[in-house]
């Protein structure tokens, strides 16, 4: 699979898109219009270890909710980005067996080495 979970609406997103340069065998989906799909959160979980490493804290929601006061489980987390796009990090980049996730300089830069190779 060769896919990337981005925000169309966020210049981050855009700007790594334009980087990493997808050729046209990339699937591009837009978080904010479908959400990630359970299976695909799950292969990324076994990837990185759990799902506290998907969710972005950072999140407006997280405070506003007050999920920031409480003990979430690994399972908790994995609700809450079901449900809510904006807990994911962002961009999800799939390609084959390596995922990369997040806008770090070094995660996009081995994206794109990725992607262009």
């Amino acid at each position: 699979m060769k896919k990337i979970y981005h925000l169309k609406t966020c210049s981050t997103n855009q700007r790594i898109l334009k980087e990493v340069n997808p050729g046209s065998d990339v699937e591009l989906q837009n978080i904010k219009e479908q959400n990630i799909e359970p299976e695909v959160l799950d292969f990324l979980k076994e990837k990185v270890g759990s799902y506290e490493a998907l969710f972005s804290k950072k999140a407006m929601k997280y405070r506003q909710l007050g999920l920031n006061e409480m003990d979430l489980s690994e399972e908790d987390y994995r609700k809450w980005m079901l449900e809510e796009y904006t807990f994911l990090k962002r961009p999800f980049m799939i390609n084959g067996e390596e995922v990369f996730i997040g806008n770090a300089k070094k995660t996009v830069e081995a994206a794109v080495a990725s992607f262009q190779s």
